[in-house]
C-alpha cells in the first residue's frame, strides 16, 4: 500500500474539517493494520458526516480512497458497527 495518498480537499474546508477527515482515512488504514478502538472510529465517523454530509460526495471521497489505498470507508464502517465494543481489527 502507498503510504502517499493524496486526500481530495475541499477549498471551502477549514482546518478542522480537514483534520477530521484526514483524521477517519487513518482510522480506516489503522483498522486494516493495528486496530482501532470501536467507540473513537465511530466518533470520528460523524465527524467526517458533519465535513461531508452529502452522500454523493461521501461515495466520491470513497472511490478515490479505495483507488489509492485499497480500502474503503463504507466497508470498514459496516465492519466497525458490527463489532462488539473495545478494538476492532480487520
Amino acid at each position: 500500500m502507498n503510504s502517499n495518498y493524496q486526500l481530495p480537499i475541499d477549498g471551502n474546508w477549514n482546518t478542522q474539517d480537514i483534520v477530521a477527515v484526514s483524521t477517519m482515512v487513518d482510522d480506516v488504514l489503522s483498522l486494516y493494520e493495528s486496530g482501532v478502538d470501536r467507540d473513537r472510529f465511530m466518533k470520528d465517523y460523524q465527524a467526517f458526516l458533519a465535513v461531508m454530509p452529502a452522500k454523493g460526495e461521501q461515495k466520491s471521497f470513497d472511490r478515490d480512497l479505495k483507488a489509492q489505498t485499497g480500502h474503503q470507508i463504507y466497508q470498514a464502517v459496516k465492519l466497525v458497527q458490527a463489532a462488539p465494543a473495545g478494538k476492532v481489527r480487520a
